[in-house]
Formats: structure tokens, sequence, C-alpha cells
């Protein structure tokens, strides 16, 4: 058995090789003639493209001429190979290690209060329910500023970004840990959300600029590390705090880890990686042009636009809010449910269970990208060297569809009924945090795959719709067990995963489709407005003409 995978993953390999051989062979042509031919749609849209001085970048956006927003007419394409060397292997691994370490910043600050939710509540003379609306506040911030931080990562480029993101995260951090009342609290939570967002999201888009379609899901699984391991051990990290110190003294060591981060970002450790800035396009535009192109290109409604429009990235988004509802739903009333229910009396005891899903975490780290990668590369060799995007999907529905609804079922009905103590809680909560590694790692790679000129737009659809979902998880959830019972409340979580474990095989099915006729009508249209643009240009030319015939020039 051993032997026949091995021949399978050297056939993979080899057909990869020809592939991409082809690809740099298209990709030489393409330097001579000025045109980058890496796909037919992109031949007749980037003709009249203005091609850069700066030699260290291809160009990966199509260019309707100057003051006109970059834009794509198909939705996928494939990025010349060649582009994936520019950083030697060891280079790429600093990358991932320092975007993970970012990463890691916002989600443990969503959770890591959860354990000292009472102390909090207690400072401020409120209820245990308002600081998770604070909390829930928190994810909805982190769901909105994608769309903004999104399209400027496209813009201006990923590095930039990520600089102004971790130094306006360390001072909202401090902010928080001096918050003198509730009000103050509350401000500073939610614009240390919208900062730290940006990590998550433009870390998510480099690892699309620098790693090819077949490798990226391995690279993507251990930046997602950070962000999934984050959530998990953050309540215990607050756990311990709480128990021998105050609750701030967890803001000043995130304020701390954010500083890291930002001296990290400012240094080699971070490059610059997206293929080519849409700010080049700006060059030579007058200030009023060049607003108005500048609007276009970073206005938000792009990414929801875009998430509109294509019926794929909905249900890609869908699915993956499923699994944020069930991992947010699970983490946040642990404190109320579990310390009560087995009789633990301090935060770290409570904070523990915390450990269960960060460690099932980082099992699906190892395994889970692996897993998806070996998907696509299966699924190419079927189709005799074609990439169909959609395929990396059929590595997340087992565990969307089937072991995540299962262990939330026993975990759920096993507290409810107290059957199975702590082993059985413990048991089901790292079998959901491999589980969520995997489908995670697969949709998040999935739309960095399928829009590869967009990825940073997807992506910030993709989050703007799974931190509406994690908010009203957290808002949600201690009401709702409070009232009917974590059985059913698990019960209804499972439901959804299941349906969006069907919308996924649907997508599977039908995505292709789907994106095929959006693309073309967005061509049908261009073409009609380019047709509207010549009439008039020709009637703009002949109405000139026609004036210097009658004034004799």
């Amino acid at each position: 058995m051993n032997a026949e995978l091995e021949e399978e993953e050297v056939g993979l390999d080899r057909l990869d090789q020809r592939r991409r051989q082809e690809q740099d062979r298209k990709h030489e042509e393409s330097q001579a003639t000025g045109i980058w031919t890496g796909s037919s749609d992109l031949e007749h849209d980037s003709i009249n493209e203005e091609r850069r001085g700066d030699s260290d970048r291809e160009p990966a956006h199509v260019s309707l001429g100057q003051g006109n927003p970059v834009e794509h007419y198909s939705s996928f394409f494939e990025v010349p190979d060649a582009i994936y060397d520019k950083f030697p292997p060891h280079r790429k691994a600093i990358i991932v290690a320092l975007l993970s370490f970012c990463a890691f910043l916002s989600p443990i600050s969503s959770t890591s209060v959860l354990a000292a939710t009472p102390e909090v509540a207690a400072e401020y003379s409120t209820d245990g329910s308002i600081i998770n609306v604070v909390n829930a506040v928190y994810l909805l911030m982190m769901g909105i500023s994608p769309i903004i931080w999104g399209p400027m990562s496209e813009v201006y480029g990923r590095r930039r970004i990520n600089q102004i993101s971790a130094v306006l995260f360390c001072g909202c951090s401090i902010g928080t840990a001096l918050a003198p009342n509730l009000v103050a609290f509350f401000i500073f939570r939610i614009l240390t959300a919208f900062q730290g967002t940006a990590f998550i999201l433009v870390g998510s888009a480099c690892i699309g600029d620098i790693y090819r379609p077949t490798e990226r899901a391995t690279a993507l699984g251990w930046f997602m590390s950070g962000t999934l391991i984050g959530p998990a051990f953050g309540p215990f990290v607050g756990g311990i705090i709480v128990t021998y110190t105050s609750w701030r003294v967890i803001f000043w060591l995130q304020a701390g880890l954010a500083g890291v981060a930002a001296a990290g970002t400012f240094t080699a450790l971070l490059p610059e990686t997206i293929h080519q800035r849409k700010s080049d396009h700006l060059v030579g535009l007058g200030p009023r042009k060049r607003a108005v192109v500048l609007w276009s290109m970073v206005n938000p409604g792009r990414v929801l636009a875009l998430l509109i429009s294509y019926p794929n990235l909905a249900v890609a988004s869908i699915a993956s809010s499923a699994a944020i509802w069930n991992m947010y739903s699970l983490l946040t009333p642990i404190r109320y449910v579990l310390n009560p229910r087995f009789g633990l009396e301090t935060p770290m005891q409570g904070g523990l269970f915390y450990l269960a899903p960060g460690f099932g975490y980082l099992v699906g780290t190892t395994v889970g990208g692996r897993w998806a990668d070996h998907t696509v590369k299966k699924w190419i060799a079927c189709r005799n060297g074609v990439r169909v995007p959609e395929d990396r999907l059929r590595a997340a529905v087992p565990f969307l569809g089937i072991a995540i609804p299962v262990c939330v079922l026993i975990y759920g009905w096993g507290v409810e009924e107290n059957v199975g103590g702590i082993p059985l809680a413990v048991v089901t909560l790292f079998l959901q945090g491999v589980s969520q590694m995997f489908c995670f790692t697969c949709l998040n790679t999935y739309c960095l795959d399928v829009m590869q000129g967009r990825s940073a737009e997807v992506i910030a659809g993709n989050y703007f719709v799974r931190y509406s979902f994690a908010c009203a998880a957290t808002a949600c959830v201690l009401p709702a067990v409070r009232a009917i019972g974590v059985g059913w409340f698990s019960t209804v979580s499972a439901l959804f995963l299941v349906a969006a474990a069907a919308s996924t095989l649907a997508t599977i099915r039908w995505g292709k489709g789907w994106r095929d006729r959006v693309d073309a009508k967005r061509r049908v249209k261009r073409a009609a407005d380019h047709a509207i643009t010549s009439k008039e240009l020709g009637e703009g030319k002949a109405e000139e003409g026609k004036g210097e015939e009658e004034t004799g020039v």
C-alpha cells in the first residue's frame, strides 16, 4: 500500500512538473511580447496594459488603461508559475511563521477575556451577559474590517497594511488595559478588533502570493494554526492570569505581543509579496481623477458585490460560518456550563478545557493542509492536468458534514445528561478541533485558488460572513443554553453544519458552471461598455474633424 501511494505521489509530482514547465514557457513568451499569456481571457484583456518599470513583480491584474480600475473578467485563471519562485523555501517559511504569529493576536484577544468575564463584569458593576455582548461586537467588527482592509491591501500592498495594523493593534490594546469604565473598555475593544482582522486577511493573501496552488494549503494550515490556537489557548492563559492577578494584565500581555509583531513587520522578515500593487495604476493622474479611481479600488462595496455575484463564494462563506459558529458556541459558555457541571471553582480550572480543542488544532495543522493539497493533486491527475478549484472542497465535506456534527451531538447531550463526565467532554472537544482545522484549511485555500487576482477581496468577503456568524454565536449561546439546554443548542449547531456540507457538495458539482455564467455576463457587459465608449470617441473625432473643416484648419 505504501509503495502504491509513493508511486502515485511521484506520478503527481511529474505531472505537476510538466505543467510548471508549460507555464514557464508561456511566461517567457509573455516577457518577450509584453503581454502575459497566462490565460486566454487575459490575453485579450491585457493588450493595453501599461508595463511597470519595476521588474521584480509580474502583472497579476488587468488594466483597462490609465485611470481605470483594475479588474479581472475571468474568475479563475492560472498565474505564471515562475512568480512563485521569487522567494526561496526557507524565506517563505520565515514569512509564514511571522504571519502566523501576527494572526495569533486578534483571535486570542477575542477569547482570552472569556475566562475573566465574571471579574470584568464585577469591576464594571454589570452582568456577564453584557461582557459577552462586548465580545460579540468585537467579533462583528472583525467581520466588518476585512471589507476595508482587503481592497486596501490590493492597492497599497500587504506589507504596509500589516505594519499599520500591528502598530494600531498595540496602541488599542494599551487603551483596553487602561480603560477606566465600561464605555472606554467597549470602544477600545472594538478598535482592537478592527485592526486585528487585517493580520488574518492579509496573511492569507500573502500565502496565496508566494505558494503554488498545489502547495499553499499546507502553508495555510500552519498559518491558520495561529488563528485557531489563539481562541483555544486564550481562555487558558486568561484563566491563569485572572487566578493570580488582575484581568488587565491580559491586555498588557496582548500589547507586548503586538509590539513584537509590529517590530517584525518593519524588518526584512516580512517583504512585500503582492505581485503588483494597484496603486501603480494611479501614477500620473490628476488629483480629482486619482481620487475617483482610488475610491473605485478601495470601495468596500467591491467585496460585497463579489460575494453576491458569485454563488460559489457565498456558499463557501456559509460553510466557513457553520464551522466558526460551532467553534465560538462551544468556547464561549465553557466557564458558565462546564465549571458548575463538574464542580470546578477557579478560572484556571475552567480554562483547562480550552486546551482540548487547542491541541486538536495543532494536530489538524500537521495533516489538514497536506490532506487538502493531496486531494487537489489527485483530482488534477484524474482530469489530465486540469485544475478545478472546487475539487479542493472535497477534502472538507466528510469533516464538515459528519465528523463535527457527530462530535457536537455527543458533547452537547453528554453534558446535558451528565454522561461520560470530563473525559467525554475533553475527547469530543479535541476531535472537533482536529476536524475544524481540516475544514478551515480547505475552505480558506479555496478562496485563494478560485480568484487569484482578487484573493484578498474574496478572503475579505468570507471573513465578513464568517465573523458575523461568530458574533451571533457569541451573543446568543449563553441565553440559548440557559433557555433550551446544551443538548438542544448543540443539535441546532449540528443541523447547521450538515446543511453547510450539503451546500458545499452542490458547489463541488455546479460551482464551475456558476462561475462561468457570471464571467460570461461580465464579459458581455464589458463588451457593451467598450462599444459605447468607442462610439462616443468616434462621434467626438467626427465633430472635431467637422469643426476643423469649417474653420479651414
